[in-house]
């Protein structure tokens, strides 16, 4: 393939009233790197075609439902070559493995799956195809969270010894599941969300991203998952202590019921030597603590001084002083995707399926470790 063809992108989900779907496209579109040709955009045939019709696509590779779209698109010379799958999180595992088996390259939203087995055999899927697979945890995306990695690869922050997380959103405080309002219906209705509601759709984020930045291995979490909205099925705050292989110790707060938290992301790294601080709501700034000197502000344009430069140079579009947040995160995730399905290589940062198994195994440990009293339990083991 040419370095220069964009590459051509189906899509499942993400029509009529849908939120994320908007933020994929626009994703796909920055670095020049996909061209949206096909979709099945919802669940339901009259919306998925009209959701079509609104963004454009050809008559003929507008589908009523994702099996269609599969099977045609895989029989066409010009066929999809990545589909993107935005839906709830119980309509992921068919159509991710419907692409794969016909050997398309697989963009998914997150959580993985919305159980745990479906998640594992999501897995095996995956190692059978030809095709590749990119799960968006988009947070990983962000410049200073890959110059965090390296600088915890480094030995820049010694031997880490506390990790804290920290998810607090307001927008779920009030039953605004009973509005009829699309998001909160389907985040809050285990038979659509999985078993995890707070933990699933922000506590995996938090979760992820420590991982990602810190390397550490999990060993066992002890939870106390709580709902505080009358009536509500699913939590809507969590409490997670976390053990780590080597001795470090880690909190995770996420909460859906926290007013004055937009979108609270938070990270905080202490190691033998220096600490590193960083919140999503000002992301191209990160607070480094050398032990016993003062603290230095990281920026974007601080830390990575040009394009290209740096552990986080690859997701650097703009001069130092004009801030990459939310959409480029998102977007560097699809333009090094595109590397990989290009060339095989270049995936290295990329959340993939094992990334997204162990997400169902964080979630489904912290439902069973609350339920069971917050005993400590194993990831992997409930």
């Amino acid at each position: 393939m040419s370095p220069h063809k964009r590459i051509r992108l189906g899509m499942v989900g993400g029509g009529k009233n849908a939120f994320i779907g908007a933020v994929h496209r626009i994703a796909s579109r920055i670095d020049d790197q996909y061209d949206l040709v096909a979709g099945a955009l919802s669940s339901t045939p009259e919306t998925a075609l009209a959701s079509g019709r609104e963004l454009g696509l050809a008559a003929d590779r507008n589908y009523p439902d994702f099996e269609t779209m599969a099977k045609k698109e895989a029989a066409r010379a010009d066929g999809i070559e990545a589909v993107a799958i935005v839906t709830p999180n119980h309509v992921h595992f068919a159509p991710a493995k419907a692409f794969l088996e016909k050997n398309v390259h697989v963009i998914c939203d997150k959580p993985l799956t919305s159980t745990l087995a479906d998640a594992r055999a999501l897995r095996d899927v995956v190692r059978r195809s030809k095709a590749e697979f990119l799960l968006t945890h988009n947070y990983t995306g962000y410049p200073l969270m890959r110059q965090a990695r390296a600088l915890v690869a480094s030995g820049a922050l010694g031997a880490i010894r506390v990790v804290q997380a920290e998810y607090p959103q307001e927008w779920l405080a009030q039953p605004l599941e009973n509005s009829g309002q699309k998001q909160a219906g389907w985040r809050t209705d285990p038979a659509r969300s999985g078993m995890g509601g707070c933990v699933g759709d922000i506590g995996t984020h938090a979760y992820n991203l420590l991982r990602f930045v810190t390397g550490l291995k999990t060993e066992a979490l002890c939870a106390d998952l709580h709902t505080f909205v009358a009536g509500r099925q699913v939590d809507d705050n969590v409490h997670i202590l976390l053990r780590f292989e080597g001795g470090a110790r880690g909190m995770l707060w996420a909460s859906q019921v926290a007013p004055g938290h937009e979108n609270g992301l938070m990270l905080r790294i202490y190691g033998e030597k220096a600490g590193l601080e960083w919140v999503q709501a000002e992301p191209n700034k990160m607070w480094f603590c050398p032990l016993g000197q003062p603290r230095q502000l990281l920026t974007r344009g601080g830390a990575i001084t040009t394009a290209g430069e740096g552990a986080a140079g690859a997701g650097v579009r703009i001069p130092a002083g004009h801030p990459e947040g939310y959409l480029e995160a998102f977007a560097t995730l699809y333009t090094e995707f595109a590397q990989v399905i290009r060339t095989g290589k270049g995936g290295e940062m990329l959340p993939d399926v094992d990334d997204g198994v162990e997400g169902l195994e964080f979630i489904v440990a912290a439902v069973v470790s609350s339920r069971n009293n917050s005993q400590w339990t194993v990831l992997g083991e409930a």
